[in-house]
């Protein structure tokens, strides 16, 4: 007896399935959804996938410099669903972030990130729930010491501790990644969790190491596969699914946090963000309309603690990699704490202002670094137009930081750490275009936390030591990109300065 599949396979001959299989695609291709009039140009994509297999998303920042050459300052691109516009030029970018910023204020729905986040938190958050969250965090920063000296006491005994660390590499090659990771979200996890965890704490560095592997995996083939193919890809097996333990991980290592707080609380007399948070829940209990519940503070607590970390951390890496590189401008880092500062008093903020040559290379680490080329994506929530072109409701926004950062007609040397695109007659001078943490109503909400632990962890360290490339070691500027653009792994050897 014949069995069911060999006379399915008779009538339907693999000849006839691969005919079917094109006319499918090419009909899908003529009849889909076609791109609103007077939309954004852009390459050619195809049916169903877009421009997935024409981008490397190792790379995108760089390939979207070649289609700002060849459509303008403002391009289309499909994947999938996922319909990105992305724009070019300082003009543009404050027109839609600032000029029209009631118009680009969401966050898209991301498949791969709202399978997470479900819409909650900080970060991927809209409408009332952002605004009450975005409101109660910076309040709550500013209440345990952002922009005062209590948090800046905090950074410079953190970067004590990270000193004495380094310090025990006796000047032998070593991989910073993992020193400047705890150092960095220590100071976050006091502000967050009330405690700081020790260099030597294995939870905590399986936790800081998920929160790397997520940043490198968000990024791969699998991951965006997610996007495409949510539905499918949750069938499958592939490296997606680590990214989704992590996170799972994550989750459950601030919800054991919440629950250690909850048993000695006390709401009279909040002891960090957690406690502050719990308050606001009881205040507004019962009250339906509230965003402020326990699924609000997992989310947004873990926000603060990988956007907190790994951004800044990241930048820092950055940093001491170009000092090795550079050994002349290092020296002149040098020569200037020393003459301001010399080797025993503490940097501060309030000694920024007198370090103009230091206070400029932080500045050009942030621009070289690039650590985040298309800056957060944004959503279009009304229908509206943008340098002629029509942009509908619910399109995702990319700005185009790398062109805005890298432009020759604006800086010296484009492509070449050059401290002084941040001086003038020897004085530090701001630059309009210069956007590392975006503009407009969701800028970054850390931004002034992550000024003062850069140039405090920076100058610290730099006070301390000299930073140079292990013999027979070649260091380069390659780049890992995922989340946010890191240095490949390398090591480094800091010398302590007489």
């Amino acid at each position: 007896m014949v069995s069911l599949e060999t006379a399915l396979w008779t009538v339907l001959h693999a000849r006839t399935l691969l005919l079917g299989a094109v006319a499918f695609l090419f009909f899908a291709y003529f009849f889909r959804k076609r791109r609103p009039k007077n939309c954004p140009p852009g390459p050619w994509s195809l049916a169903l996938l877009g421009n997935f297999f024409q981008v490397d998303f190792r790379q995108l920042h760089v390939q979207i410099q070649q289609l700002v050459k060849k459509y303008g300052n403002v391009i289309g691109m499909e994947f999938g669903d996922l319909h990105p516009v992305i724009i070019t030029g300082l003009p543009l970018i404050k027109e839609a972030l600032v000029e029209q910023g009631q118009h680009f204020m969401n966050r898209p729905a991301i498949p791969i990130r709202d399978r997470v986040f479900k819409k909650k938190g900080l970060v991927m958050s809209n409408g009332q729930t952002w605004k009450e969250q975005r409101r109660f965090t910076l309040t709550t920063l500013r209440n345990f010491g952002l922009g005062k000296k209590s948090l800046e006491e905090r950074i410079q005994e953190e970067a004590y501790y990270l000193i004495q660390l380094i310090k025990e590499e006796n000047g032998k090659p070593f991989d910073p990644h993992f020193k400047i990771n705890t150092a960095v979200s220590n100071i976050i996890c006091s502000i967050t969790f009330g405690e700081r965890f020790e260099y030597q704490d294995e939870k905590f560095q399986e936790l800081l190491r998920m929160v790397d592997e997520i940043a490198w995996l968000e990024a791969s083939t699998w991951c965006q596969f997610c996007n495409l193919f949510p539905t499918l890809m949750n069938l499958l097996p592939g490296p997606h699914r680590k990214h989704f333990n992590d996170w799972e991980n994550l989750k459950l290592f601030v919800v054991e946090m919440i629950k250690n707080h909850k048993k000695d609380w006390n709401p009279e007399e909040a002891r960090d963000f957690i406690d502050a948070y719990l308050k606001e829940i009881e205040k507004h209990k019962g009250e339906t309309s509230s965003s402020f519940n326990k699924e609000n503070l997992i989310f947004t607590t873990l926000d603060l603690l990988t956007a907190g970390s790994e951004t800044t951390s990241t930048t820092l890496r950055w940093a001491l990699l170009y000092m090795a590189l550079y050994p002349d401008i290092q020296e002149k880092v040098h020569v200037e704490i020393d003459r301001v500062i010399g080797q025993t008093q503490q940097p501060s903020m309030a000694l920024r202002e007198s370090m103009p040559y230091t206070h400029a290379v932080v500045h050009e680490v942030l621009r070289m670094g690039n650590i985040i080329p298309l800056n957060v994506p944004r959503e279009v929530t009304a229908d509206t137009t943008l340098n002629g072109y029509h942009i509908p409701k619910g399109t995702m926004v990319l700005t185009n930081l790398t062109a805005l950062h890298k432009d020759p007609a604006e800086w010296a040397t484009p492509d070449t750490f050059n401290p002084e695109h941040f001086l003038e007659n020897g004085q530090f001078k701001k630059r309009e275009d210069f956007l590392p943490f975006s503009i407009g109503k969701r800028a970054c909400p850390g931004e002034q936390l992550a000024r003062t632990e850069l140039f405090v962890f920076f100058t610290s360290l730099m006070q301390k030591f000299t930073f140079r490339p292990p013999d027979n070691e070649q260091l380069s500027q390659k780049f890992r990109i995922g989340i946010i653009i890191a240095p490949v792994k390398h090591r480094i050897c800091a010398l302590p300065r007489a």
